[in-house]
């Protein structure tokens, strides 16, 4: 069962011990500071790492007005853009040294392919990164609505475990990456 940001951040306050939420603008003080944590953490969570339900590639639009200086051509990033994980001509989705500056990417190469991460709906994200999800903002969660500093730090380091199961099933969802261009490697052949 997808799970939505209010179903999320009510799981989350209710591990804590605190009461559901119905929207982010109930009028309780549960409701404000998830509707000011929710949308930041999450973001922050889906960027730092490359999650495999989370992760694009799309071929650039060339803008028509180039880069002040270094590049010479600007590339709009996609609306739903949080983070690259690499930029590659045509066939190769890397190689292309780029810059990332506000909403562009600005390379030397006339086209580009991006492999970024994006905002999925949350309908879309797998049970292990709800339970990431839900973990962390209960920690965030727990001094604004608990002043408890002890109960929040054991929060945390449940959510730091939780981060790195995600990752572990997140990995094995994915071929390993090939070492490439590696001196020790070249140097058998």
């Amino acid at each position: 069962m997808a799970l939505n940001d209010i179903a999320l951040c009510s799981r989350a306050l209710i591990r804590i011990g605190a009461a559901p939420i119905t929207s982010f603008n109930d009028g309780s003080a549960e409701s404000e500071i998830a509707g000011a944590l929710y949308e930041t953490l999450r973001n922050s969570i889906l960027s730092s790492y490359p999650w495999t339900f989370a992760t694009g590639q799309v071929e650039l639009t060339q803008l028509s007005i180039s880069p002040t200086a270094d590049y010479q051509y600007a590339y709009q990033l996609p609306n739903d853009f949080l983070r690259a994980i690499s930029a590659g001509s045509s066939a190769e989705s890397q190689g292309v040294k780029y810059r990332i500056s506000r909403d562009q990417l600005h390379t030397d190469y006339e086209s580009v392919v991006l492999s970024y991460i994006f905002n999925p709906d949350e309908a879309e994200t797998p049970p292990f990164f709800d339970m990431v999800l839900i973990t962390r903002l209960a920690a965030e969660f727990c001094i604004p609505v608990t002043e408890n500093t002890s109960r929040a730090e054991v929060m945390f380091r449940i959510a730091n475990k939780e981060f790195a199961q995600a990752r572990s099933i997140d990995a094995m969802q994915d071929t390993p990456n090939k070492i490439q261009d590696f001196s020790l490697i070249d140097v058998r052949d």
